[in-house]
């Protein structure tokens, strides 16, 4: 049901990453291509990983993207999962807990202490998802970002 991610699977990936910006009504921020995942994920050194969710007839139904954190608390790695999508036809068949239960499985067998993640705030469906696994918001730490002309800005 839950496997690692393939080269073959960028094509699904890159659909369902359209599919989930297009819920977070931000379809028009994607700029990820075929080419930019296959380099992040399997390139020569991959900067991201993914796992794939698939249904009985072995469809893909979801997927989840992640990366390598370090906490200079606890001074070891964390994941961060960037992604985390269910196709709506397939929510509520348990593929979104055995995603985060893979994540959680590898956190374990590794020796990292965090597994984080952001969510809108008005996504209320997956706040009461996320809850019921136990996590807890981080209001505290709000996270603040860069891109575009300010990036560029600063950085120049």
């Amino acid at each position: 049901m839950i496997r690692t991610a393939t080269p073959e699977d960028v094509p699904a990936i890159l659909a369902m990453i359209r599919e989930l910006a297009e819920y977070e009504k931000a379809l028009h921020e994607v700029r990820a291509t075929e080419a930019h995942l296959h380099t992040a994920l399997f390139g020569e050194r991959p900067a991201a990983y993914a796992h794939i969710a698939e249904d009985e007839s072995g469809r893909v139904v979801g997927y989840t993207l992640w990366f390598l954190t370090f906490s200079t608390w606890r001074g070891v790695h964390g994941i961060y999962m960037e992604d985390l999508y269910v196709r709506p036809e397939a929510r509520g068949a348990g593929h979104g807990k055995a995603l985060m239960a893979e994540l959680a499985r590898i956190c374990a067998a590794r020796g990292y202490q965090r597994l984080e993640w952001a969510v809108l705030d008005w996504n209320e469906p997956s706040i009461k998802f996320y809850e019921s696994l136990g996590a807890r918001a981080q209001s505290e730490w709000p996270v603040y970002r860069l891109t575009d002309e300010a990036l560029v800005e600063l950085g120049t």
